[in-house]
C-alpha cells in the first residue's frame, strides 16, 4: 500500500513537472495592428514589442512610432502600420542584455524590423536606444534589424527615427551637421535627414528586404 502511494505520489509530481516545463517562458498578453496615414513610395512595417513591467505604456509606444514615422516620411518612406504586442515575460528578459535578448528574439519571433521596449539596459557601454543592423550582427544574428529602447529614454520619437535611420542605412554614422537626425546626441529639433542619407536608407532597406512587398 505504501509502496502504490509512493508511486502516485512520485507520478503526480513527474507530470506537475512536466506541465511546468510545458509552460511558455513568454506569452503574448494583447497585440494589435495600428494603421497610420501616411503616404510613401517605401512601406515599410514595423513590430513593436513591449514588454509587461518595463515601465512602458501603450500610448507611449505609439506615440513614438507616430512620431518617429513623420520624420522618415521626409525620405518618401512611409511607416503604414505598427504591429504592437505586449508580452509577459520572466524578469531575466526585461532589461536590454545580449545574451538574454537573443534569447527572447528566438522564443518569441516577430517581423523586421522590429522595436523592443525594455526597462533598463545591462550592456555596457550603457546607451538609452541602441540599433543593430545586419553589419553589426554577425555574432548575434538574432537581434539583426531590431532596435532597443529603455523606459527613461528621452525624446523617444526622435530617438526611434535615428535608431530606425541606422537600421534601414545598415550603418552606424553620424553626422556633424546642424539639425540632422543622425547627429550622435539626439535632441529635440534636429530631426532632418540629408538626401544623400534619404538615398542610402532606401537602397539598403530595399536589398535587405525590409520594405513591405
Amino acid at each position: 500500500m505504501h509502496t502504490d502511494r509512493r508511486i502516485a505520489l512520485w507520478l503526480a509530481a513527474c507530470l506537475a513537472l512536466g506541465t511546468a516545463h510545458a509552460q511558455p517562458p513568454v506569452h503574448v498578453l494583447e497585440r494589435q495592428e495600428v494603421a497610420f496615414d501616411l503616404s510613401g513610395t517605401r512601406k515599410l512595417q514595423l513590430s513593436v514589442v513591449q514588454l509587461e513591467g518595463s515601465g512602458w505604456t501603450k500610448e507611449r509606444a505609439i506615440g513614438a512610432v507616430r512620431e518617429a514615422a513623420a520624420i522618415l516620411s521626409q525620405c518618401d518612406i512611409a511607416l503604414t502600420r505598427a504591429d504592437w504586442l505586449r508580452l509577459a515575460v520572466p524578469a531575466r528578459y526585461i532589461d536590454f542584455f545580449t545574451p538574454l535578448s537573443r534569447e527572447l528574439a528566438r522564443l518569441q519571433p516577430v517581423d523586421r524590423p522590429a522595436l523592443y521596449l525594455v526597462r533598463e539596459t545591462r550592456n555596457h557601454p550603457a546607451f538609452e536606444a541602441e540599433a543593430i543592423g545586419r553589419g553589426n550582427s554577425r555574432s548575434r544574428p538574432e537581434l539583426a534589424d531590431t532596435v532597443w529602447m529603455i523606459a527613461a529614454v528621452r525624446d523617444p520619437g526622435i530617438a526611434l527615427a535615428h535608431e530606425l535611420a541606422h537600421v534601414l542605412m545598415n550603418s552606424g554614422e553620424h553626422s556633424d551637421e546642424p539639425g540632422n537626425l543622425m547627429r550622435e546626441d539626439t535632441a529635440p529639433g534636429q530631426t532632418r535627414l540629408s538626401a544623400a542619407q534619404c538615398s542610402r536608407m532606401r537602397q539598403m532597406a530595399e536589398g535587405n528586404r525590409l520594405f513591405l512587398p
